[in-house]
């Protein structure tokens, strides 16, 4: 990875205050320990922190918060470093606050349908949870294994579910934030309806750590589905698959899960996990992964059967239905560790396109015209119900998108395809470090002021996230 040096000086002084702050066995200046946190999942980008710091209580990140504001010292949120625009990578130096230490779930509200939780909690830890006294919190990104649900607020995550529960922006009631200059509020209320004044909360959430560190997430939760049916279905072409997506929903289906996944990357996938349940024929172009839930399994059955039939219009190949719980969470296995392993593979550079889903085929095609144009080649897959669509780049000779013109130039085409087709550069991963020169595309200079002058309101000095989203 390359390795950037920290470009601000933590005294002795200072180190010794953050140390009476959290103790000091959880401020670490070490290389070992500067090294891990100098990192996330975008790309293969390090710089290395002045310090970490592990706070377990909003008191200590305010104390913190407090120095930093004052003697002008960069601060960079992180919780579990799975993230895909360089939103925790700690560019300018400074201070690394991980938020890991608060890793508690406070309370399930049954009577009301809400959990309170810390950000630091595992995602998939809080499902579970939530998911044994028969509630439900829809949201899962890929990553939910390991993500933090500290971090899905920062970058409003989605997941495959997404397409019929929505995403982390639909489940969020209130949060408990420190602000850039050490004040704690709470941004909104327990309730499920709220007209009172500017909606801070929706704000935070997708701020990508700019505006303020959650200490405290209030989130709906809705009853669980008893059951869910699953297939997996091929297509020998990647246009045909993206023009049966948007055939589904025009039929009147919703399914809770509707995923696209590129024969390359399923190859790559399959023998990273060692997993052959899906066959992978020369002539299969892309397999769309379809999930149905719901209370009743006769009525999922039948609308499994009505898109099997309408999909057979779209030259689809033979379809393949998960028979068990096992069969289910291999494909969901499978799917789930695509973006793990196409990287390995040398896909090191990810967009996070966005469109709506009947432009998905026009989508998919450029990107492969524009692969064949610039000399790279892209493989395809994601939430293809909602139109978000992640492409995975490799490129000989080149591993980050960062300062390479011809990558540059490469992605600029791509967004100006995106915007031409009504989406957007990013639907769940942010723009973070990675994507900020690129806004100009998606927003005016009326729009990028706005957005500048609220930072400057939250964020007078400028610490918090700096440089992250735009300069």
């Amino acid at each position: 990875m390359m390795t950037i040096a920290a470009k601000s000086v933590i005294t002795p002084r200072l180190s010794d205050s953050f140390k009476k702050i959290v103790g000091e066995q959880f401020v670490f200046t070490d290389h070992e320990s500067l090294q891990h946190y100098s990192h996330d999942e975008t790309e293969t980008l390090s710089y290395l922190p002045s310090v970490v710091i592990k706070p377990r209580t909003a008191k200590e990140i305010s104390l913190i918060l407090e120095i930093c504001n004052k003697e002008k010292i960069p601060v960079t949120p992180r919780g579990a470093g799975t993230g895909l625009s360089g939103g925790a990578l700690p560019h300018l130096g400074g201070v690394l606050l991980s938020t890991e230490r608060m890793n508690s779930i406070l309370a399930i509200d049954e009577r009301n349908g809400q959990v309170t939780t810390e950000p630091g909690v595992i995602t998939e830890v809080l499902q579970d949870a939530v998911k044994a006294k028969g509630l439900f919190y829809p949201p899962d990104p890929s990553s939910r294994g390991s993500c933090f649900i500290g971090g899905n607020i920062a970058e409003n995550s989605g997941g495959p579910k997404a397409v019929k529960y929505g995403v982390v922006r639909d489940y969020v009631l209130n949060l408990e934030v420190v602000l850039p200059t050490g004040e704690i509020i709470w941004t909104g209320a327990n309730v499920l309806k709220n007209s009172t004044g500017y909606n801070l909360t929706q704000l935070m959430v997708g701020s990508e750590g700019t505006l303020g560190i959650v200490t405290k997430i209030v989130l709906k939760l809705i009853p669980l589905p008893k059951y869910d049916l699953l297939m997996l279905v091929p297509f020998q072409s990647l246009e045909k698959a993206g023009e049966a997506v948007s055939a589904i929903f025009r039929a009147g289906f919703t399914p809770s899960a509707l995923e696209l996944v590129e024969a390359d990357a399923l190859k790559i996938v399959s023998k990273l996990v060692d997993s052959y349940v899906v066959p992978v024929n020369d002539d299969v172009a892309a397999h769309l992964i379809i999930e149905v839930d719901g209370n009743h399994p006769d009525v999922l059955m039948k609308e499994m059967e009505a898109i099997a039939e309408l999909l057979v219009l779209y030259d689809a190949g033979e379809i393949f239905f998960a028979d068990d719980a096992q069969q289910k969470n291999e494909l969901w296995k499978l799917r789930r560790r695509v973006a793990e392993a196409v990287k390995m593979a040398g896909y090191t550079i990810e967009e996070d396109t966005v469109v709506p889903r009947a432009e998905l085929p026009a989508l998919i095609k450029g990107v492969k015209e524009l692969g064949r144009q610039n000399n790279f080649h892209a493989v395809c897959y994601g939430h293809a119900g909602d139109g978000n669509l992640h492409i995975r780049i490799r490129k000989e000779g080149l591993t980050d998108s960062l300062n390479d013109p011809g990558m540059t130039a490469s992605l600029r085409a791509l967004f100006e395809l995106v915007k031409k087709l009504g989406g957007t550069i990013s639907g769940e991963h942010g723009i973070g470090l990675v994507q900020k020169e690129y806004m100009d595309i998606i927003f005016n200079e009326t729009q990028l002021s706005l957005m500048k002058q609220i930072k400057k309101v939250f964020d007078p000095n400028n610490i918090l996230n700096a440089g992250k989203i735009f300069d």
